[in-house]
């Protein structure tokens, strides 16, 4: 996926191939076999040209990585605990940006709120988005 992220259009097996053979051997075949894994799991769409497909990502790679966060968390025995866990291991940017996100989240009637709580926006809100704009992520898979 990352691939395919990186080049933020349709791509073919040969492209990115030949992208990752400037960093390693890699098959022509396990390139098709993974990109036609991620067709059939609803990561990537696909659209023939010739012979050949074309994939495109479903999501955005925001969208995937919500998901795997989403999917984490609902693990958890205890999901408070394991937010402050979570919380805790972040950066003073990496909470900034959390900081960020709830403000958005929360829209303009509740941003001026600077000690709003974080878990209400980013519980809610954000995860239904991140299902919306990934249809994998609503059946539950995650790409991996």
């Amino acid at each position: 996926m990352t691939r395919v992220w990186k080049w933020n259009r349709p791509v073919t097996v040969r492209e990115v191939l030949e992208d990752l053979q400037q960093e390693r051997s890699i098959a022509y075949t396990t390139v098709m076999t993974v990109l036609d894994n991620l067709h059939q799991k609803g990561w990537v769409r696909r659209e023939a040209e010739g012979r050949a497909y074309r994939y495109e990502a479903v999501s955005t790679r925001a969208a995937y990585a919500a998901a795997l966060m989403n999917e984490a968390w609902s693990q958890s025995d205890n999901q408070a605990a394991a937010l402050v866990a979570f919380f805790g291991m972040m950066s003073p940017e990496q909470r900034e940006a959390l900081r960020d996100a709830v403000r958005m989240v929360q829209g303009p009637e509740t941003s001026t709120s600077e000690n709003a709580p974080a878990e209400t926006a980013v519980g809610e809100s954000a995860g239904e988005n991140a299902v919306h704009e990934n249809p994998a992520a609503a059946k539950g898979r995650t790409g991996r």
